[in-house]
């Protein structure tokens, strides 16, 4: 069993090779319930993976220059769930998942620099806490957008 670039390690097993080939870069089951949630409160509109905005969010409002995050807790080392990292090809795996702690802080950062206002949603939270998720939501999406606020004479 070779690997298939020189980028990954060997793969151990016929059944490690299935599950890894069957993880998603987009639309994954996490992000479907969310977007799910936007359309049942009435918050349609966003953009998904929208590369106007630094680091492809999952899910944008470019209008209100909100980027949310749909973070899965394995890839993007979920500070709730504290997990492990898998005990073969470790160093692989730590600076793996070390790239992409750096990689998200960066996209957060440099949108916020922007103007805009991030919020990331684990995984984990969608399954033990999926209303706490839908207030979050509420409140982020019906606050007023971050940037100047022109007040006009008529308002003095």
């Amino acid at each position: 069993m070779a690997a298939k670039d020189r980028r990954n390690p060997e793969p151990t097993s016929e059944v490690t090779t299935k599950v890894m080939k069957a993880n998603k870069g987009k639309d994954t089951k996490p992000e479907l319930i969310v977007r799910q949630m936007l359309r049942e409160m009435g918050l349609p509109g966003y953009r998904l993976n929208w590369k106007k905005a630094p680091g492809r969010p999952d899910i944008a409002y470019p209008g209100k220059r909100i980027a949310i995050f749909v973070n899965g807790c394995f890839w993007h080392r979920c500070p709730y769930c504290k997990l492990s990292i898998p005990k073969t090809h470790s160093d692989f795996w730590q600076q793996k998942f070390d790239k992409n702690v750096e990689r998200d802080r960066k996209k957060v950062q440099e949108l916020e620099a922007m103007g805009w206002r991030a919020i990331t949603i684990w995984e984990c939270q969608l399954k033990k806490e999926p209303e706490k998720v839908r207030e979050l939501l509420t409140i982020e999406l019906e606050r007023p957008k971050m940037g100047v606020i022109d007040v006009s004479e008529d308002d003095c």
